[in-house]
């Protein structure tokens, strides 16, 4: 199955196997891929954290998600998107290991926006990495679930990562047989190419 089937494949999951548990390997594959996520002038502010299956965590942060509890606790795998808090961590960050000209683009156009431009700037970067994972995670067969539906100041609580604060979170595991929102019974509907794929 080529790359295209397998995006024609995923979805959203709603309703996990609990007996269905990534390898390993998988998982350290996956790790290894969000490493090497792309982001502007390679500024990297993200923290990810893989809460297993086995981890008490992962029964408080599935208390701190509203609706997405069921997926949270049945899942094999949470993985936890955060960010760096503050702007002056993430310059101590950068000093000395970007080349010259990202710290000038960053200081010149980044910073001139001021803290909340900034912090702006800095989440942004975290979603591109949301974007890899969900795509590699099609390409080995693993289902998946991302979530703003959580409570992050609660998370932040049970995580106790004093430099990042959470973003969003994604269930990683196999998909319930009977979960409804597979494409199978539910089709996938997007906008008509001609609409959003433009040619100039």
């Amino acid at each position: 199955m080529n790359f295209l089937d397998k995006m024609k494949n995923r979805y959203t999951v709603k309703k996990y196997n609990p007996q269905g548990k990534i390898s390993e390997e998988h998982i350290a594959a996956l790790q290894q891929i969000l490493n090497l996520s792309p982001s502007s002038i390679n500024s990297q502010p993200w923290n990810f954290i893989f809460v297993n299956d086995h981890s008490k965590v992962k029964n408080q942060l599935a208390e701190a998600s509203f609706w997405n509890k069921e997926k949270v606790l049945e899942s094999s795998h949470l993985i936890v998107f955060q960010v760096l808090k503050n702007p002056e961590d993430f310059e101590k960050q950068i000093e000395g290991v970007l080349p010259e000209g990202s710290v000038n683009y960053y200081k010149n156009f980044v910073k001139p926006k001021g803290e909340d431009g900034i912090k702006s700037w800095l989440k942004h970067q975290v979603y591109l990495s949301l974007g890899v994972l969900l795509s590699a995670c099609a390409d080995m067969g693993i289902d998946s679930t991302p979530m703003e539906g959580i409570e992050p100041e609660k998370y932040d609580a049970v995580l106790n990562n004093e430099k990042y604060e959470t973003l969003f979170a994604v269930a990683i595991g196999e998909r319930d047989e009977a979960d409804t929102n597979q494409p199978k019974f539910n089709p996938k509907k997007r906008l008509n190419a001609e609409k959003v794929i433009v040619e100039a």
